[in-house]
């Protein structure tokens, strides 16, 4: 099938004032999105991440057609985004962490209907979608209380089913748990999990949060600079830059940092020791052989490299 999204050469570039002395301006060019390639695969789940000014946000609003790009190709379900933004607007579903589609003082169940005749969604479909919905959500008890009285939560579960009430097929979600706190990011977590897998949607994830992205996505793309510096499987990024690895081992008793070939020790807390080593130059248990010849173990554990540690280092590159 078609890629959902299809970008080629795609660039933005700003014209932004600077100070030239006291009272004078100089306009000067920015370039936000620099020459991106991507293609994004019906009902797949990505991870689009990059340091604040990397080129997320604008990548996301050319995708919506909410800006218009200053060169290169761009496609998103068939429409060119920025000339055929209605027609666009009825297969995608959005959902900003920092912006609501809700009305502040009616009900859900009322701004949830006020969304049905803006997407022209006839009753009988609107009814059954939000019922599967707002359960997925556990929405039901909320449906009747003011969006003003919801909790941060609530309202951000809330702006998951106003996004996704005309089936879209594809949903872009642009920090969608800033500020939750774990059990409503959990919530929001395994429901995008279901919306994908049982209603087929797609789904770019643009987030500071990696466990989002670890939790939710196979495919990765990093961009920075406006530039496209890593697109491939999470486990892939891992395996090329996740070299690290750290054994945790708690000794019989308390010693002096243990000289193991192969390993540094890291950390020492009582009996307990970290001892970091590179996989491609020994293997866990290779290191716990050296590390039992020189004092009694009594537990171990091996701590893989953490997704937000590696792209930390990417950034750094």
């Amino acid at each position: 099938m078609d890629p959902i999204i299809d970008v080629r050469d795609l660039t933005k570039v700003f014209s932004v004032q600077r100070k030239a002395g006291r009272v004078r301006r100089r306009r000067e060019a920015v370039t936000a999105v620099a020459g991106i390639d991507l293609q994004i695969e019906r009902g797949s789940m990505v991870g689009y991440i990059g340091p604040n000014g990397a080129g997320k946000s604008t990548t996301i609003k050319m995708l919506t057609g909410i800006l218009v790009p200053s060169s290169g190709h761009v496609r998103v379900d068939g429409f060119e985004p920025s000339r055929q933004r209605t027609r666009l607007a009825a297969r995608i579903g959005v959902v900003f962490g920092q912006r609501s589609q809700l009305w502040w003082d009616l009900p859900l169940r009322d701004s949830f209907d006020l969304l049905r005749h803006v997407y022209r969604v006839p009753a009988d479909r609107h009814a059954a979608l939000l019922g599967r919905l707002a359960e997925a959500l556990e929405l039901g008890p909320l449906l009747d209380v003011p969006v003003r009285q919801l909790s941060l939560g609530q309202r951000m579960r809330g702006e998951m089913v106003a996004a996704l009430l005309h089936d879209p097929s594809l949903l872009l979600l642009d920090e969608p748990t800033i500020g939750l706190d774990v059990v409503s990011k959990e919530a929001v977590r395994e429901f995008l999990v279901e919306v994908n897998r049982e209603l087929g949607t797609t789904v770019l994830l643009t987030t500071h949060d990696l466990s989002d992205v670890e939790r939710l996505c196979e495919r990765l793309l990093i961009i920075d600079h406006g530039r496209l510096i890593e697109d491939s499987t999470v486990a892939g990024i891992t395996d090329r830059y996740g070299t690290d690895r750290t054994l945790v081992v708690d000794l019989a008793e308390s010693r002096p940092p243990l000289e193991v070939i192969g390993a540094v020790v890291t950390q020492v807390e009582g009996p307990r020791q970290w001892l970091r080593f590179r996989r491609d130059e020994v293997t866990a248990s290779e290191l716990l052989t050296r590390v039992t010849a020189l004092a009694e173990v009594r537990d171990l554990s091996v701590e893989e490299p953490d997704i937000e540690g590696i792209v930390r280092q990417i950034y750094a590159r």
